[in-house]
């Protein structure tokens, strides 16, 4: 079993003293930047000079520079804006200012694993990656809690492990658990959990089983209760306590039905299929194309945005969710 390092083992000192610069503040970015602020650390933001987010980054009390100045006056820079135009904004705004001995680290390893950004020489590069979007982590930390985070350091320096542990630590991950990983691991990983479970596959089993109710007759309204509302409760469950406290808490028929039914939809050509789809992963074939989507403008992602939007699903979602919070 792989060692997870908690707060008690890790030295925070190795930050004091340094810069640390967070270009992007989105989801990740923001998260990061404040966690950081409130552990008492120095920490700038970078930012493009039309970015919407710069007045809100100064509002939280953070110097905001764009993203050339920012790498300059950085010990540590942090790359997190999204992965599709990550190497843009190295490649223009952070390479040439980088310096030996500087630390450029990520939030996901996919522009490194994939080979789109390659650090100078004397750049010591390593990853933390919060398992959870930006905004829990920093809900969890402002709640005294953290999520879990994974760590990796590109060239197994001790030196940039001790500074990636301590980052780690001051954005919260370490009162969960630091596990540490490789780069490729976690793109691997991520990207796989992602598509065959987080979001391709839980969503097309909430839409496929939202469609067969409404067209064996059943109302919109309780298909979507029963399909997509108790997605989160059962979630919960699993999330407190295991699957074992699910069917603890579940009836026997949901049980047996678990049983019964589960393996016949997910089933050995479903786990043949997720094979192919970790290959595509491993061999770079899925990076391949989503660099290609993103250069052509992102036309997949628009179209099936636009889809979804006015599926069903989502247009009686949105008024069922408007009655439960009143």
């Amino acid at each position: 079993m792989k060692k997870v390092y908690v707060d008690k083992e890790i030295n925070e000192e190795v930050l004091k003293g340094k810069t640390i610069a967070i270009i992007g503040y989105g989801s990740q970015g923001h998260a990061h930047a404040l966690n950081l602020k409130d552990s008492g650390f120095n920490v700038i933001v970078g930012l493009h000079d039309t970015s919407k987010s710069k007045e809100k980054a100064k509002s939280e009390g953070l110097d905001v520079f764009d993203v050339a100045s920012a790498t300059s006056k950085a010990d540590i820079v942090m790359m997190l804006t999204p992965d599709e135009v990550m190497a843009d904004v190295f490649n223009e705004h952070v390479k040439d200012n980088l310096v030996e001995g500087n630390y450029l680290a990520f939030g996901h390893g996919f522009n490194i694993h994939y080979n789109q950004i390659i650090a100078p020489n004397g750049v010591e590069v390593f990853m933390v990656a919060p398992k959870s979007p930006g905004h829990m982590v920093r809900r969890q930390y402002q709640q005294g809690f953290g999520t879990p985070g994974l760590v990796a350091v590109l060239n197994d320096n001790q030196d940039t492990k001790n500074v990636a542990m301590a980052y780690a630590k001051a954005i919260g991950c370490g009162r969960s658990g630091i596990l540490e990983t490789t780069f490729k691991e976690e793109v691997e990983t991520d990207l796989f959990g992602e598509q065959v479970v987080l979001c391709g596959g839980v969503v097309e089993l909430m839409k496929t089983g939202f469609e067969v109710l409404c067209e064996a007759g059943y109302s919109k309204e309780a298909a979507y209760f029963e399909c997509v509302n108790e997605m989160k409760l059962i979630v919960d469950m699993i999330y407190e306590g295991g699957i074992k406290n699910m069917d603890f808490s579940v009836s026997n028929t949901a049980e047996y039905g678990q049983y019964a039914v589960g393996p016949r939809i997910i089933d050995s050509r479903t786990k043949e299929v997720m094979k192919e789809v970790l290959n595509e992963i491993k061999d770079g074939s899925f990076a391949k194309d989503f660099i290609l989507e993103n250069k052509a403008n992102n036309p997949k992602i628009h179209a099936n945005r636009k889809m979804m939007e006015n599926h069903d699903i989502e247009l009686v979602g949105e008024n069922l969710r408007k009655l439960m919070k009143m």
